[in-house]
């Protein structure tokens, strides 16, 4: 373990016994653990922009502090034809910040002695032993050659995105999206299945690639349990943890906090793409895949307490999820010198986690060793041990990467911090 480790080791096991999280999310004043309330101030205003130029609908942030919640706001819309105000208990399609989920899933399972994080995939899923490395082509007119992986794929790398997995980012697209969708499969087992077939974009370990390895991280969770991923989490996770409006699927719009979702239209405004009310695909949809990649619903006050669950190193209210010698594990980097395309210089990944390693080459106001992700629909949370932070933003626009609202609200967030 690196010296990071060992220090976040420490840290995390000194907050096990100093920090308890109210179940109401009762605001705190921010200077009693040492954060300005008139820097905080700056947020809403920052926040504000970005709705007045029709760039995003509402927007709920949060910041907590020593187990502490300093900051929480609601602004905006839910849904912006309606001028329905933004709540802050509104539930937000929190796409690839499912992924720490999973993978916190997988070390519950870990913890009781089920695998190791290097027993190769193919253990429990065996076609994963048959997969093939594509080389590619040099040659337009030639076709890419398979070749033998120069070693098994292991379960870590499924938690790290090192597996070699295709994914829509790079490689062949359109054969990758029209073998995983085409028919839709029936199950999380099927989609697997599929996903296993189709051959590797690199050798296992020697490159990252973000990929749907978190899919493969959920299904291998419910192999081990005998349990499907919904359930499992619900059972280990959402009820100790009391997150009750988490889920894959909702029954209905949860006496309307569901919010509707946006895409960027003509000069980037924002257009409705999935309404917040009862034809929202999230409440239609048939319910056979839970995917670990980026599957669920969330509010504000549920994925606060997920996350400060792993900041406390495990424990909230009473309950322990995982031990802390586990959550600082996932919490190192476990992709060395790798180059992460998706997080940026100056990052590594752990285990469900994007890692600060080098927050200078990195540019980013995260101190070394903080864990953070990111979903599809322009949410964030990270949880920063070093100062004892948590911080989160819920909005719903696809795609955002002509927005810088996530990393604004993180430079908003410490530039509050007083110590």
């Amino acid at each position: 373990m690196g010296k990071i480790g060992l220090n976040l080791c420490a840290v995390l096991l000194c907050f096990v016994t100093s920090i308890a999280t109210s179940k109401d999310l009762r605001i705190t004043k921010a200077e009693s653990v040492g954060i300005s309330s008139e820097r905080l101030a700056r947020i809403e205003p920052a926040m504000q922009r970005y709705i007045d130029s029709s760039l995003t609908p509402g927007i709920v942030t949060a910041i907590m502090r020593k187990g502490k919640l300093v900051h929480f706001s609601a602004i905006g819309d839910m849904d912006v034809a309606s001028k329905k105000p933004m709540q802050k208990d509104a539930i937000f399609r929190i796409a690839s910040m499912t992924k720490p989920i999973a993978s916190v899933a997988l070390m519950i399972l870990w913890e009781k002695g089920y695998f190791q994080l290097r027993d190769p995939v193919s253990r429990f899923i065996p076609a994963f032993g048959e997969a093939k490395v594509r080389i590619a082509a040099e040659l337009a007119s030639e076709t890419d050659s398979l070749e033998e992986p120069r070693r098994p794929i292991q379960v870590r790398d499924m938690l790290t995105h090192t597996a070699g997995l295709g994914n829509n980012y790079i490689g062949d697209v359109a054969a990758y999206r029209t073998h995983m969708t085409q028919p839709p499969p029936k199950n999380n087992a099927e989609q697997i299945a599929r996903l296993a077939s189709f051959p590797l974009n690199y050798h296992p370990g020697e490159e990252w690639q973000y990929s749907s390895a978190t899919s493969v991280v959920g299904h291998l969770a419910e192999i081990i349990s005998g349990q499907s991923l919904d359930v499992f989490l619900e059972d280990n996770l959402f009820k100790p943890l009391d997150m009750k409006d988490t889920h894959f699927y909702l029954d209905d719009t949860k006496g309307g906090r569901l919010t509707t979702q946006y895409t960027p239209g003509e000069n980037n405004q924002i257009i409705p793409q999935d309404p917040g009310s009862k034809e929202s695909r999230w409440i239609t949809s048939e319910r056979s895949i839970f995917s670990g990649s980026g599957g669920l619903v969330s509010t504000a006050r549920d994925y606060l307490r997920f996350q400060q669950m792993m900041l406390n190193g495990g424990e909230l209210d009473g309950v322990r999820i995982l031990s802390p010698s586990t959550v600082s594990l996932m919490l190192e980097n476990h992709t060395g010198g790798l180059e992460l395309w998706l997080p940026g210089p100056g990052m590594g990944f752990g285990l469900g986690y994007g890692i600060v390693i080098d927050r200078g080459e990195a540019a980013t106001p995260l101190s070394q060793g903080a864990a953070y992700w990111g979903g599809a629909y322009c949410t964030i949370s990270w949880i920063d041990p070093e100062k004892e932070l948590v911080g989160l933003l819920m909005t719903q626009v696809r795609p955002y990467t002509h927005i810088n609202i996530r990393q604004d609200f993180q430079v908003l967030a410490y530039q509050a911090l007083l110590d």
